[in-house]
């Protein structure tokens, strides 16, 4: 029998280019922006309308997905800019036709 594959996320979800970021974790990537995007999660990114996915990270382990995530909210501004560029050079929300 095979054991499951999970996966787990790092994200970085802002409300604009050069807006506020937020940077979070999860299990269900998916499930986790459709909840940004409603609002059904109460606190820090609800009050900044913060719903666009901008950046994300995989990983197989979720002690790696914490750990990663810690540092990258002790990183400056404008380093966590500097990686979401390198992949997403407009700050597109990733996630646009995720949902209908």
């Amino acid at each position: 029998m095979f054991k499951t594959q999970h996966q787990y996320y790092v994200y970085i979800i802002t409300n604009k280019k050069d807006g506020v970021l937020y940077i979070g974790v999860s299990n269900d990537l998916k499930r986790r922006i459709f909840e940004h995007k409603n609002k059904l999660i109460k606190g820090f990114s609800e009050r900044y309308n913060l719903d666009k996915l901008i950046y994300f990270e995989v990983f197989q382990y979720v002690s790696d997905a914490i750990k990663r995530e810690k540092n990258l909210k002790n990183w400056k501004r404008q380093w966590k800019i500097n990686l979401i560029v390198e992949d997403n050079a407009d700050c597109n929300d990733l996630s646009e036709d995720w949902f209908d």
